[in-house]
């Protein structure tokens, strides 16, 4: 008796699409912050004196 012959086989794995890449100092160029628009709504990113990010609308 085969106890494998009910495991169905693995499935490929998922197909991740290529994302772009953007460095935030070179979107935010001179200074601490930028804005950014979405559906209207804009949204500021700005790199914090302790170089983390924070996005806040």
């Amino acid at each position: 008796m085969n106890i494998m012959a009910d495991v169905p086989e693995p499935s490929a794995p998922p197909q991740h699409k290529q994302i772009d890449t953007y460095d935030a100092r070179d979107l935010i160029k001179d200074g601490s912050q930028v804005s950014i628009v979405l559906d209207g709504q804009i949204y500021y990113l700005r790199i914090t004196r302790a170089g983390k990010l924070i996005l806040n609308k």
